[in-house]
């Protein structure tokens, strides 16, 4: 007897497309050759797109460019032939797809600001099928919702979405020059200690360990520094605003727990034996939560807080009473 289907198992078919011209539309102004390749070929490994740029088979108006081109409003670029991922319509079941609809906490004509669930990857990919942007793409009706940052899945809270690629891209440019001040709750292992304010440890990605890729602090990484206040003290944990500097994957994680007081519920960089002890506490998920976003637009600034959900309150009641 065979097994029904996994609805969310992301394996697709691929077919060799053709040699193909496409015409860079206005809001495709200003995108870099490399990210608009991903775009139009999908299921090609970045490798392979920068490989066919550096061959010079892309061309833009017939002439080579480099990976950070950016391309302009009614240049054609020749894409050749890539083995791409058949594109099939993707679905998202109805109750995920009205979670996602229904945590807008802030709408404006360029982006949307959503109070993201725990346990939902804001992307597909990795045996995912679908994400967060596909449900609001779905409920909202708006298939060109662009996600401007990431926030890992077991995490909760504010995420910035953008309406469309050139928002996005003006968005996305302002966490680059680290001017959206991003605001964390945390609740970490341990009595966290009072004169520990920052943590400046560079970052390395992609770091063979245990049979896993990780994140570790390393002189060869990147610059990170992140800023931790103690909001509240329990017998065996500590309740921290965290304000970061840099935005670098998994960087709250593994500074907390480089300071010796992981994150509680992280199963990739915190103690297994003293999450299960948090567990039967009834502490069952990762607790970083994304509570504000705060930005410069147009003129007007944009501030949204995102409060966290009754279980994390829950959770905080009880390790008060322990």
């Amino acid at each position: 007897m065979s097994e029904p289907k996994n609805p969310f198992d992301s394996s697709e078919s691929q077919e060799l497309s053709k040699t193909r011209h496409e015409r860079v539309t206005s809001d495709e102004d200003g995108q870099r050759i490399d990210n608009f390749l991903i775009r139009k070929c999908k299921g090609v490994p970045r490798s392979h797109i920068y490989r066919i740029i550096r061959k010079g088979d892309v061309r833009v108006d017939g002439r080579r460019i480099k990976q950070t081109r950016k391309l302009i409003a009614g240049e054609q670029v020749r894409i050749p032939a890539v083995r791409m991922a058949v594109e099939s319509e993707t679905r998202v079941p109805d109750k995920l797809a009205k979670a996602a609809g229904t945590a807008v906490l802030l709408e404006h004509d360029d982006f949307l600001i959503v109070n993201k669930p725990p346990g939902i990857a804001v992307h597909g990919g990795s045996g995912l099928a679908f994400g967060l942007i596909d449900a609001l793409r779905q409920y909202r009706d708006e298939p060109k919702l662009e996600l401007s940052h990431r926030l890992d899945r077991a995490t909760s809270g504010c995420l910035l979405v953008g309406r469309g690629l050139k928002a996005n891209r003006r968005l996305q440019d302002l966490f680059r020059q680290r001017l959206i001040t991003k605001r964390y709750l945390a609740v970490v292992d341990g009595r966290w200690p009072q004169k520990l304010t920052s943590v400046d440890a560079p970052l390395l990605k992609n770091v063979e360990h245990a049979g896993e890729r990780r994140v570790m602090v390393d002189p060869a990484g990147q610059e990170s520094l992140t800023h931790f206040a103690i909001l509240e003290r329990f017998s065996e944990a500590t309740l921290l605003d965290i304000k970061l500097e840099t935005g670098r994957t998994h960087q709250i994680r593994v500074h907390a727990r480089h300071s010796g007081h992981a994150v509680v519920g992280d199963g990739r960089y915190g103690d297994n034996g003293r999450n299960a002890k948090y567990k039967k506490m009834g502490l069952n998920r990762l607790f970083l939560h994304s509570k504000e976003l705060a930005f410069e637009w147009d003129g007007s600034s944009v501030k949204v807080e995102a409060k966290v959900e009754d279980p994390w309150l829950r959770a905080l009641e009880a390790l008060r009473n322990t």
